[in-house]
């Protein structure tokens, strides 16, 4: 069954996920998994993409992390220009949930004519 999703609504996941804390890939990928259906972009290279991507646009920045057990990990951290980005993108999906609220409340009306 397909699912229907705002396009793009992967990048406004991450960064706020990233709003939230700091994280590596692995465990943004857990955390995304309850906002993005639990396949975002079909596996996980599409997340790694698009960190990449949002790392070459300024909005997310990396660095390498070495933990004390196991292998050193890259670390994304959202920048201020992530942080603007995110508050037009939560203003941009409050207008689409509210056109979303109107198209299921005349759907509902639809089915059951008075």
């Amino acid at each position: 069954m397909v699912v229907l999703m705002p396009r793009n609504f992967l990048q406004p996941c991450l960064l706020l996920l990233l709003r939230e804390r700091a994280d590596h890939g692995y465990d943004l990928l857990s955390r995304l998994a309850s906002m993005h259906d639990g396949d975002p972009d079909g596996d996980s290279g599409g997340v790694y993409r698009a960190l990449r991507s949002l790392e070459r646009q300024g909005l997310v920045r990396s660095r390498w992390c070495t933990p004390s057990a196991g292998p050193a990990r890259r670390t994304y951290q959202l920048t201020s220009d992530g942080e603007a980005l995110l508050d037009r993108q939560a203003e941009e999906l409050r207008q689409v949930d509210g056109a979303l609220h109107l198209f299921l409340e005349r759907y509902e009306q639809s089915r059951c004519p008075q």
